[in-house]
């Protein structure tokens, strides 16, 4: 007798947590070179998972970077095909000493796994594996399911796009889904149908051929952590506008029926305050803090660096200062010609007392699902299902820059159905994955198979 998915979750719950802490010990960090063993090993552990679940094959596949990981399940040549898209790799850990437990040693503490890649994207894979393994054995798939997983997407998936055209028959398919976004909270399940792209730079200030001693040399000679700090203000005005001439040409504005959709979200500003520890919050003016973190572009400095920053003092001008800084993008902006105009405009702006260099590093362009795709209409059956309510169509800040080459070359659109929150804490110390979230998920994806119609 055919199982309800909630008892075969019940019946199996220990086998999938034993699975999924398998991969979350694999310390899997794309951006180390240490971890080069890691990331093979992983995408093998995978590769068993994926065929234990029900994959006819699963292979690893060489990338000019870390190896990706294939798998389909052939139900007819006649059926169509869902692509679902994943990625082993994780960010570092550090700093460390904020973690409570060992970030690669999962641990459940009320209710939540802790671990790096519990939510991003180890956790969220599984809710597709076994939803995809629930299908298979209660013998319930009518299409065919193909599976890509990377290890570079927290580096900027590299080598992605090269493999995406070299393979473009091997991945055909009639649509992609991918869980590695978040909702707005548990009660208030979302569907993400828009995503910021990314444009990313290290910039590097030189001024004189060695550190100097700042008593002999201050007021005479350029500080490179004080140039590249004024520098790096003058990128936003006080209005929180990004400065590079020509930055905003692109940007589609919000029409009106798009800012009262999102002006309908239930939003609590104090909570959000309260949720990150701060008083006050700052952005761009003329637009509610939902729109500015999910359909206007931003720009941070995501680290800084020079001089001595050991214990103690040591009066030392440096001679050298970088950072690292990212503007986040929306649909329209291409990250090239973006990436560009930084480089431009700090030559532009580089006094001549020091040396400005501006390094662009990865990228990727924004995207926008339509509301009215059948498989977006079988992900909101999945999420009432699951959820007990039609979830809301919102558009998120984050990027996943593969979704729009995703589009580009294979033709197809990506339904993002994710189960993150935000108090997940993905990238951070402590990040976490509730059980109930994932227990739903799978749930929520199965129904989406079940709905599916084309």
């Amino acid at each position: 007798m055919a199982k309800n998915v909630k008892e075969y979750i019940r019946e199996n719950e220990s086998r999938f947590l034993n699975e999924w802490f398998s991969l979350i010990r694999i310390p899997s960090i794309s951006a180390e070179p240490a971890h080069k063993a890691d990331m093979t090993a992983c995408a093998e552990r995978w590769r068993e998972l994926l065929l234990e679940a029900g994959a006819d094959e699963a292979r690893l596949m060489p990338s000019s970077g870390n190896p990706l990981v294939y798998a389909e399940k052939r139900i007819s040549p006649d059926a169509p095909t869902v692509l679902i898209y994943g990625h082993y790799d994780v960010m570092p850990v550090a700093p460390l000493e904020l973690w409570k437990s060992d970030p690669f040693e999962p641990e459940v503490r009320d209710g939540r796994v802790y671990a790096r890649g519990a939510d991003d994207d180890k956790g969220q894979s599984m809710i597709q594996l076994k939803a995809f393994e629930y299908m298979v054995r209660e013998d319930s798939l009518r299409h065919n399911v193909k599976f890509i997983l990377e290890g570079e997407e927290e580096i900027g998936s590299p080598a992605l796009n090269a493999f995406l055209q070299e393979h473009r028959e091997l991945l055909a398919c009639d649509v992609i889904l991918v869980s590695d976004t978040s909702m707005l909270s548990p009660d208030l399940p979302s569907l993400t149908t828009g995503l910021r792209g990314l444009a990313y730079w290290e910039i590097e200030v030189t001024g004189p051929n060695r550190d100097l001693h700042s008593g002999h040399f201050g007021g005479a000679v350029a500080n490179p952590i004080n140039v590249l700090c004024g520098l790096l203000d003058r990128l936003t005005d006080e209005n929180g506008r990004i400065t590079i001439p020509g930055f905003y040409d692109d940007v589609e504005e919000l029409s009106a029926e798009e800012r009262r959709m999102l002006a309908d979200i239930p939003f609590d500003e104090e909570r959000y305050k309260s949720a990150i520890g701060v008083r006050a919050l700052k952005g761009e003016a003329g637009y509610s803090t939902i729109e500015r973190n999910s359909c206007r572009p931003s720009f941070d400095v995501c680290g800084i660096w020079g001089g001595h920053t050991g214990e103690g003092s040591k009066t030392v001008l440096p001679s050298r200062a970088c950072a690292k800084v990212s503007c986040r993008l929306v649909p329209h902006q291409q990250h090239e010609k973006i990436s560009q105009m930084l480089v431009d405009y700090m030559a532009s702006a580089a006094p001549d007392y020091v040396t400005v260099k501006v390094t662009p590093m990865h990228g990727g362009e924004g995207y926008v699902c339509p509301i009215d795709l059948p498989a977006y209409k079988a992900a909101e059956a999945g999420f009432a299902k699951a959820f007990g309510k039609r979830p809301l169509a919102v558009r998120r800040g984050g990027s996943i820059p593969i979704i729009s080459d995703f589009e580009k070359i294979l033709g197809v659109k990506t339904i993002l159905m994710g189960f993150g929150l935000e108090s997940n804490a993905i990238h951070s110390p402590n990040e976490n994955f509730p059980l109930e979230m994932f227990r739903r998920g799978i749930e929520a994806v199965v129904e989406f198979h079940r709905e599916l119609k084309w």
